[in-house]
């Protein structure tokens, strides 16, 4: 490794020991005492990485993330804090820092965030541009659309790169979170390490700290071998947690310890492993309001929220509904191995019109089912089959905002059916257990008040199993 270092620290001990640490990493380093002196060799040299305290005789750590980050964008900057200064440190990286370290300085935890921020320098490997990363990933895995809010996104996606600063990414179901974690991942440093992904609502409460820590071989009844867990799958690289709300509260205490000491414990382990990661994390929730239900911890919640990336709906960014069907459309082709089919007119403007309460998810399954259905590789506004969709639709903008969901109502007199109309009820209940859930079929049946084999009776008998 090759490179230049700012070290800015008004104790020349400190100084001393960051620049021997640096110097065996092959590192050239230049030493300042104050925020000023730091200016004046800024405007002299060019660095790769700048490492400064918070605390300078002349002003703030904070001054000097302000000053990199307007004028030597492309230089990354850290911080070094007091012990235990949470929230210090999650000012610095809300400021555009990309990482911090804490007094008294861990050795190992600092060459890790070297190695990382040294990634980013532009002498050296420099992070690929938006467009660089969209021709170099799989397609069908990329953001598609051209729209304002996806413009936005996509360079905010490009500023939180530069960082290791936990992201919360929000959203409706089905809006694209996992797809923007991974584009955090892929312009990042990390991009060359794994990206492990997790759904928290699909793991079982029993089984979420193995899954998450790992564990050793009989650490408990049916451990009959060690399991690495993903907090070490995915190291060096990024781990997303979504639907992270799902996560348990004893999880969740674990979770927060190993964000702020950067190691884990396998279950069973009587010593911990350092950690290398990134967290990225996100939720259809309202995850402010899980704090104040007392269903998530507050500590955890602003050590993950230290930036929240927002996601757009797509009834907020319907222009850009054509590229989206067309790229589904080449998925659909590719995967069945046939022709690509083209939307008519009349199909598109149908698509328009609807508001899409399950997003791009919901959108690709329409297709999906549309293509099956269509003629010569047409696909008409018939082959959507969006009719009862539509009634849906009309029967929520109908309905007072303060008001429960209103129940499903029979069509007209001459077709009433109590029986039809229960179960049509009970389809939607059951069908939003599932949702909430991610499909996990014990949380559902939970969540109804039933048990997990009446839940699988009731789906065999209304024909959703």
């Amino acid at each position: 490794m090759s490179g230049k270092v700012l070290i800015v620290d008004d104790e020349p001990d400190i100084r001393e020991l960051l620049q021997l640490t640096l110097g065996r990493m092959s590192l050239d380093t230049t030493g300042a005492a104050d925020v000023e002196s730091a200016k004046r060799i800024l405007e002299s040299e060019t660095f790769d990485l700048c490492l400064t305290d918070m605390r300078l005789p002349d002003g703030d750590g904070l001054d000097l993330v302000e000053l990199i980050q307007n004028k030597y964008s492309n230089m990354p900057v850290a911080v070094i804090t007091a012990h235990g200064s949470t929230e210090t440190a999650i000012r610095a990286l809300k400021n555009g820092a990309f990482d911090f370290v804490s007094k008294p300085v861990d050795l190992q935890k600092l060459r890790f965030l070297v190695d990382s921020a040294m990634a980013l320098s532009t002498t050296g490997n420099s992070i690929p541009t938006t467009a660089e990363v969209a021709e170099n990933t799989d397609p069908q895995s990329s953001i598609t659309g051209e729209s304002e809010k996806i413009e936005a996104m996509r360079q905010q996606i490009s500023r939180l790169a530069r960082t290791q600063a936990p992201v919360y990414v929000s959203g409706e179901s089905g809006s694209g979170k996992e797809l923007a974690a991974r584009a955090i991942h892929n312009q990042s440093a990390r991009r060359q390490a794994p990206f492990v992904a997790v759904n928290c609502g699909a793991i079982p409460e029993e089984l979420m700290e193995s899954e998450l820590f790992g564990h050793l071989k009989g650490s408990f009844t049916g451990a009959d071998h060690d399991k690495q867990g993903l907090f070490e799958a995915a190291k060096g690289g990024t781990l997303f947690l979504d639907e992270i709300a799902d996560l348990p509260l004893h999880t969740q205490v674990k979770l927060l310890r190993v964000i702020q000491e950067k190691a884990f414990r396998a279950v069973g382990s009587q010593k911990e492993t350092p950690t290398n990661i990134r967290i990225v994390s996100a939720t259809h929730k309202n995850l402010a309001h899980e704090v104040e239900e007392g269903n998530f911890r507050q500590d955890l919640y602003y050590r993950i929220n230290v930036i929240e990336l927002a996601v757009p709906s797509l009834r907020e960014r319907v222009e850009d509904i054509p590229a989206l069907s067309e790229s589904i459309m080449k998925k659909i082709a590719l995967e069945n191995q046939q022709p690509v089919c083209q939307l008519t007119a009349d199909a598109m403007e149908t698509l328009g019109q609807y508001d899409f309460p399950g997003n791009v998810r919901e959108l690709e399954n329409i297709l999906q089912r549309a293509v099956a259905l269509c003629e010569n590789q047409n696909v008409t506004s018939e082959n959507l089959n969006l009719m009862e969709n539509f009634r849906q639709q009309s029967a929520r903008a109908a309905q007072p905002v303060d008001s429960p969901t209103a129940s499903p109502q029979p069509s007209s007199d001459h077709d009433y059916s109590l029986e039809k109309h229960l179960e049509a009820i009970e389809i939607k209940a059951i069908e939003q257990a599932l949702e909430e859930t991610r499909w996990n079929k014990t949380k559902a049946a939970k969540k109804l008040g039933m048990s997990f084999r009446s839940l699988r009776y009731r789906l065999k008998k209304l024909g959703l199993d």
